[in-house]
């Protein structure tokens, strides 16, 4: 049975950055309050004209370029996303027509801030079951598009972003090693935008209640990823036949300073082992953990060798954890 390695990886973010002054008109002294309460400096936020599939192209384009692959090659193409271009066609399709992956198929998921640890299982799964063997993940949100500014709960928290990675088979023992990923349906109303579909449609009245902007129980959420996430890294270590002292980074959705705080914590895991860009980019939704996968590939923290657990979390309630060795 093969195995799914990542070849290569890709990220982007817009040009726009917004720093936390912009929300003076929130609240005294923006830039003290989000950060002591987040860790986020600042994030970036698409141009007016700037969409998913914008995004996303790019991310994917340079995988591509990093894993010197001609797009014709490709075979499946994921992305995640819970903002897309629009309601219909899915954001892949158009991500597909722009980079030229003629020869693919081509859809959308969506987990929320989870979507893109979902996606790299899926394809994972495709690769093992030796149907496929090159797969493109994904995972992009544009969620300055949906959010209420009226919110300093949470409109400082977000920015927009995408991350991508290229999985191809390989007979070698490395790659993705273990993965795990659930979902607890019974608190879907704790992250949502109640005016955005069949429900309860947009109109006149929805967007006058700003029902059609990003909607969170924060203190739930802090709850939740601080109790499920140690958790998580047990079971998924359990699962590799790892202890996870022998994790050489991880990767955990990029939300919150304060949680990751509480993971080091509970889990003895030392800080410096825990890869955040969350400071310069905010919540990037189903981006950030493929972004910071990116990142640190490119400037070398990530070598050859190391094993590096991923570990999204968001709505739905949804959750997972993937085990690489890079």
């Amino acid at each position: 049975m093969p195995y799914a390695k990542v070849l290569s990886t890709g990220g982007w973010v817009p040009d726009r950055v917004v720093k936390n002054s912009f929300f003076d008109y929130l609240v005294k002294d923006a830039d003290n309050w989000i950060f002591s309460r987040t860790g986020i400096r600042e994030r970036r936020f698409a141009a007016e004209n700037e969409a998913t599939s914008d995004m996303a192209t790019a991310a994917a384009l340079h995988a591509l370029e990093a894993g010197s692959m001609d797009p014709a090659e490709l075979e499946c193409i994921i992305v995640s996303t819970s903002t897309p271009d629009m309601i219909l066609p899915p954001t892949a399709c158009m991500v597909q027509k722009n980079i030229g992956a003629c020869n693919a198929f081509a859809f959308d998921m969506n987990a929320v801030c989870s979507g893109f640890v979902y996606a790299v299982e899926t394809a994972d799964n495709f690769i093992r079951s030796g149907k496929y063997r090159k797969v493109l993940v994904i995972g992009a949100d544009t969620y300055s598009k949906i959010l209420d500014f009226q919110d300093k709960t949470t409109c400082p928290l977000f920015g927009d972003g995408a991350g991508a990675i290229l999985m191809t088979a390989t007979e070698e023992e490395r790659g993705i090693l273990h993965t795990l990923i659930q979902s607890d349906g019974c608190r879907w109303d704790l992250i949502q935008v109640p005016s955005s579909g069949s429900r309860r449609p947009i109109t006149p009245e929805t967007i006058a209640l700003r029902e059609n902007t990003f909607k969170m129980a924060g203190r739930s959420v802090y709850t939740f990823a601080t109790d499920i996430i140690p958790k998580l890294i047990a079971q998924v270590c359990d699962g590799a036949g790892v202890a996870p002292g022998e994790l050489d980074f991880i990767i955990p959705h990029q939300a919150n300073s304060r949680i990751i705080d509480v993971i080091t914590k509970k889990t003895g895991i030392p800080a410096g082992k825990i890869l955040l860009n969350l400071d310069r980019y905010g919540n990037t939704a189903a981006a950030s953990v493929g972004l910071a996968l990116d990142e640190n590939l490119r400037n070398g923290v990530i070598r050859e060798g190391n094993m590096v657990l991923m570990m999204g979390f968001g709505g739905g309630l949804s959750w997972g954890g993937i085990l690489i060795r890079i």
